[in-house]
């Protein structure tokens, strides 16, 4: 049945997932947290989904985990913590990560703490001007979670990953996109527009080219040459069996627009 605190919309081969909580900033719990892993990973297999739009109801993106109700009470056992990161937090940011369709943040207010990293995750990233970002983590004594503390540097490096991270700082949308957090910044009224054109523009691209390319990409940081060399060959191999491959090619001896099916 359909969950009031996530939309779910599909149109022309793009996915729109909208957190709708604003009365918390549409901060998430395991439920929210769980159904958008489980979204992510449906539009990653659906081949009649081509892009995703991930985005918000409200002031707020995403305000991160919610936390009302998971105070301290209670004996902790060694490991709970650790287990509970890899299955929640770091689960959401390995589902945006690899997902196998291009994922656009449209970041249309707040977004801290794990809410910032989730829109971070994503391979390209829309911000309204009254757009935040926040690491809020160090405001609350604890260590960054979410996949901060990878993502962030590899972004704007190690400096000022922990500028970001020391300090806490509220990032307004101009100057997280004068750091390369953030693609573009567009007015308010603006940002469900821009965020569908440029997933409408992924929709019709070849899509099996897309998804290796995206884990070439987000793969290299952790490679050395001759590995990332042997991984683009083994990604050229596969994506010249595809139909898009054979289709833009002909398209480009003929002289023509190439019409991509997505496979």
């Amino acid at each position: 049945m359909p969950d009031p605190c996530l939309h779910h919309t599909h149109h022309r081969h793009v996915t729109t997932l909208t957190l709708n909580r604003p009365e918390a900033l549409n901060a998430l719990t395991p439920a929210l947290r769980d159904r958008l892993i489980a979204l992510l990973g449906d539009a990653s297999a659906d081949p009649d989904v081509r892009a995703v739009v991930l985005t918000g109801t409200g002031r707020g993106f995403c305000a991160g985990a919610d936390l009302r109700g998971s105070g301290g009470g209670g004996e902790r056992v060694a490991g709970d913590v650790a287990r509970t990161l890899r299955l929640g937090a770091q689960r959401l940011i390995g589902a945006v990560l690899d997902c196998e369709k291009p994922v656009i943040a449209a970041v249309n207010g707040t977004a801290a703490g794990l809410g910032a990293h989730l829109a971070l995750a994503c391979d390209l990233v829309l911000a309204t001007e009254s757009a935040r970002f926040v690491e809020v983590f160090v405001r609350r004594g604890l260590v960054p979670d979410g996949g901060g503390a990878y993502l962030l540097p590899r972004l704007v490096g190690p400096q000022r990953a922990k500028e970001l991270m020391f300090f806490g700082d509220t990032l307004t949308a101009p100057e997280a996109a004068r750091l390369g957090l953030v693609n573009r910044v567009v007015p308010p009224g603006e940002l469900a527009a821009t965020a569908q054109a440029w997933a409408d523009r992924l929709a019709t691209g070849p899509t099996r080219a897309l998804a290796l390319t995206k884990q070439l990409v987000n793969a290299s940081l952790d490679s050395d040459r001759a590995t990332a060399f042997a991984a683009e060959a083994a990604a050229q191999e596969i994506n010249l069996t595809t139909s898009d491959a054979h289709e833009g090619l002909t398209a480009f001896t003929e002289r023509r627009t190439p019409r991509f099916t997505g496979t």
